[in-house]
């Protein structure tokens, strides 16, 4: 049996580097009750070894190459 699950975040709230391993905390962004603004809310966590976030981090910056070159993003002028 193959179950995926689907998870929406609207971003990354923290990257942390604790006990050898990166951890991603995953936010929704939220309506702050009577006000204009928003808070984060951590809603999902992912732990990884060194290894596969440099793994990772390789294929996201071969995904913004992609993106680029088609023009549906652009790099920022400060970007190193």
């Amino acid at each position: 049996m193959n179950c995926r699950k689907e998870i929406f975040v609207d971003g990354i709230g923290q990257i942390h580097f604790t006990g050898g391993m990166v951890r991603f905390d995953f936010v929704s962004v939220q309506p702050k009750e009577g006000s204009d603004k928003v808070e984060t809310q951590v809603v999902q966590r992912i732990i990884m070894p060194p290894q596969g976030f440099l793994n990772m981090f390789g294929s996201m910056q071969q995904l913004i190459d992609k993106l680029v070159e088609a023009g549906v993003v652009q790099k920022n002028g400060n970007a190193k």
